[in-house]
């Protein structure tokens, strides 16, 4: 969501949005500053979106380092057959701050498309609109489940017995009651994270579910009324060429600028002397370069960025890395030769009997007719390396998900052109209880370092949506000055905003 809270610094409290860091910096006497050479590691839409924002400043020559050969990590696109594909299912949430907003359809044009939310949910084997609307649920909820929820509301104005402590499980059945919590999130949690949701710590409730509350629920399902409904609700801003093109916009424009993109650059360590930043390490074709520089911005997993730091990080912090892990996800495409599969834009599966997860089909985000006689389905399978699914065949993986979409009564008829698949292997943070410990330890230790600054969704170990990567961009520059000295209270009242964001769903 985006922030109503004022940005930190500003000295007119109704200044709450990014329009005060969209305008270039010069020095007192009126000349433009000296840029400082800032390093930016991967390039995802909060790298892209700092190395933009840094170039157009006037307060520093950014440089990208990717390791791949193209720009957006897992919000990147590409194509198959002509059709513009991204990594599972993504949007951009009309809680865009809307300066952020401003810059992109600047930047985009008319390739940025506001569009209406058609989605489905299957629920105890009946399909219900997402997000939810009243009629469809008076029409289409099942019987039992309308029963417990019911029976939910009646046992939260009962007394309550013991307190226990706090975990994932608990805030939300106590917020939502048994029945939406068993039929829905449990097993979802436990598809996306791969642990039991006792076993998660209880903020991945507060903070990574907009609706951890039957009141918050309802309140979303009663912003879909006409005469209710807020302007952009149950919309969404999606991109002509994939949801990657915000990304490949961004980088246009800060190259443009003067940003250089590395691509193919294997980061191998960032040096340092003390608490300082000497250097950044990279492989490239088989060679190893060398950048020498006082500023490294990391948008990579915090837990990878600890293990490049050169000498070592102190043992504990390593230790801690070692104790937070990542969820994989394998995404199978289907490229199906028909004009569309179907006249919505995603599936979501919370059922136990399904393992996707979700399920998207690419051409209905945009809306685009093209290309004729050919879709795609794209489904999301929440699974570690380790698991019984990552190593199975393209063939293979095909053939259990059309079995899979068979008994959700969704069956492939159409002739498979071709199977098509992608393996994350750091798609969500897992949130156990207790990894605030070690995320901490190793935040601390980082912060600590002049001249690193750790920022954007892998970083930050935060499952956020890509508005909230790219605000953390500009904050990041709002806080760096052309001297190269960096504002870490400001940045620290950053922080605490972050704190606030809630992930869209």
């Amino acid at each position: 969501m985006t922030t109503d809270k004022p940005i930190p610094g500003n000295s007119d409290p109704r200044a709450h949005t990014l329009d005060a860091l969209c305008r270039p910096r010069r020095a007192k006497d009126g000349s433009q500053t000296e840029r400082q050479q800032v390093v930016i590691l991967g390039a995802g839409p909060a790298a892209v979106g700092a190395a933009f924002q840094l170039q157009r400043m006037g307060v520093a020559q950014a440089t990208v380092l990717e390791q791949a050969n193209t720009v957006g990590g897992i919000a990147g696109s590409f194509q198959l057959d002509g059709v513009y594909c991204d990594h599972g299912s993504h949007r951009l949430h009309p809680a865009v701050d809307p300066a952020i907003l401003r810059d992109l359809e600047s930047l985009l044009g008319e390739d940025l498309r506001l569009r209406v939310r058609h989605g489905r949910i299957r629920l105890q084997g009946r399909w219900i609109h997402f997000p939810l609307k009243p009629v469809d649920l008076l029409l289409r909820l099942p019987k039992r489940f309308a029963f417990g929820v019911c029976a939910d509301l009646v046992r939260k104005i009962l007394p309550h017995g013991t307190q226990e402590p706090e975990t994932f499980a608990s805030v939300l059945e106590s917020g939502l009651g048994r029945t939406i919590c068993r039929e829905f999130y449990f097993p979802y949690a436990r598809k996306l994270w791969g642990v039991a949701p006792e076993e998660l710590a209880p903020t991945t409730a507060k903070r990574r579910v907009s609706g951890s509350s039957l009141g918050k629920m309802f309140r979303k399902i009663l912003s879909q009324v006409p005469g209710l409904k807020p302007p952009r609700a149950g919309k969404f801003f999606y991109p002509r060429r994939g949801y990657g093109q915000l990304s490949e916009c961004l980088a246009e424009a800060a190259q443009k600028a003067g940003a250089e993109i590395v691509f193919g650059a294997r980061v191998t360590s960032i040096e340092r002397q003390g608490n300082s930043i000497t250097a950044v390490r990279y492989q490239k074709e088989g060679k190893e370069h060398v950048l020498q520089t006082q500023h490294v911005w990391s948008t990579l997993p915090v837990t990878l960025l600890v293990r490049l730091m050169r000498p070592e990080a102190p043992p504990d912090v390593l230790e801690a890395a070692n104790s937070l892990s990542y969820r994989g996800m394998v995404l199978v495409y289907l490229v199906l030769e028909q004009d569309r599969f179907s006249g919505f834009d995603a599936y979501y599966f919370p059922e136990k009997s399904m393992p996707v997860s979700r399920m998207s089909e690419p051409k209905n985000f945009f809306g685009s007719e093209e290309p004729h006689g050919t879709t795609v389905l794209c489904a999301e399978l929440p699974c570690d390396p380790d698991g019984p699914y990552w190593e199975l065949t393209d063939a293979e993986l095909s053939k259990k998900l059309c079995e899979w979409l068979e008994d959700a009564g969704l069956p492939v008829r159409a002739p498979i052109r071709r199977v098509y698949t992608r393996r994350v292997r750091q798609a969500y943070p897992v949130y156990r209880s207790g990894y605030e410990e070690h995320l901490g330890r190793m935040d601390r230790w980082l912060q600590g370092l002049d001249g690193l600054l750790h920022y954007g969704r892998q970083a930050l170990f935060a499952h956020d949506n890509t508005h909230h990567a790219i605000y953390m961009a500009y904050a990041a520059v709002d806080c760096f000055a052309a001297d190269g000295t960096f504002d870490k209270a400001r940045w620290a009242q950053y922080r605490q905003i972050f704190e606030t964001h809630v992930v869209e769903d």
